[in-house]
């Protein structure tokens, strides 16, 4: 699957520290479209494909809701499991150990952008 070009994900300012999150689409040379989140930890930015690593569902029942109430971790709203917002690694549910797909971001000039 080819990478797509960079792309504008949103403004800094709409990636509040363990808030809400910003759902995006990376269309691929192919065609081919991912869905994908970023969110702000630690004063950074990561992003991943939308799917739990569980079954593929979108990791948030609400849009851009993915930490869980501690705001220490990402969490599938579906079947609760818990991943590291730094790695995506899953540490507690069905999938512990499995880790998502994680996303190529980069913060430039009041900006987020999706690299690859």
């Amino acid at each position: 699957m080819a990478a797509a070009a960079t792309e504008l994900i949103c403004p800094s300012g709409a990636l509040e520290e363990r808030g809400v999150g910003v759902r995006f689409v990376i269309e691929h040379a192919s065609g081919e479209k991912t869905k994908g989140f970023a969110v702000r930890f630690q004063g950074q930015v990561y992003a991943f494909r939308n799917a739990c690593r569980h079954v593929p569902v979108e990791l948030d029942l609400v849009d851009g809701h993915f930490f869980d109430p501690s705001r220490e971790f990402l969490v599938c709203s579906m079947h609760g499991a818990l991943y590291a917002p730094d790695t995506g690694l899953c540490v507690a549910g069905p999938c512990k150990g499995a880790s998502l797909h994680a996303l190529a971001v980069e913060e430039r000039d009041g900006q987020v952008y999706v690299t690859g």
